[in-house]
């Protein structure tokens, strides 16, 4: 499934419940499902619908609204990479600046990067966190790590 929604699975299951609960009309199924005709007309031939009418098509088949979503990608590049990969790409930098830029970053990340095993927590929001609760949080994390920490290696 290379589009984030599984549109074919949805197309198919829409004909194959429509046959199920007794050879269903599109209109009436569309009446069932509380989309509009011509929608459901779309989806049985391969077009996504807009956010409300999939979800109310996705509750006509009984089904959760994820089954039809792709599972997250996970970035397999390093972020030397990625810093190298905008490099190289930067107008302003010839080839061999961008390599040997890429080249120092690597080596400083290398050098640099902290690879224990701690539990690393990244909080995009942390900025919204008054400063009373950041700090409970960060009391409350530190805490949990001196617990990893000392457990034996067989536990964790």
């Amino acid at each position: 499934m290379d589009e984030p929604v599984d549109i074919e699975s949805l197309a198919r299951l829409v004909k194959e419940e429509r046959l199920r609960r007794g050879r269903l009309s599109l209109r009436a199924a569309a009446e069932q499902a509380e989309v509009p005709f011509n929608t459901l007309a779309r989806v049985e031939k391969g077009d996504l619908p807009d956010l409300g009418n999939f979800r109310r098509i996705v509750h006509w088949l009984g089904l959760p609204p994820e089954r039809f979503f792709a599972p997250p990608q996970v970035r397999a590049e390093t972020t030397p990479d990625v810093i190298a990969h905008h490099l190289a790409r930067d107008p302003n930098l010839t080839a061999a600046a961008a390599d040997k830029i890429a080249s120092l970053v690597r080596d400083l990340y290398t050098t640099l990067a902290d690879n224990s095993e701690s539990v690393r927590v990244h909080l995009r929001a942390a900025q919204t966190f008054r400063p009373p609760a950041a700090r409970k949080l960060a009391n409350l994390l530190e805490s949990m790590q001196a617990s990893l920490d000392a457990m034996p290696d067989d536990e964790s």
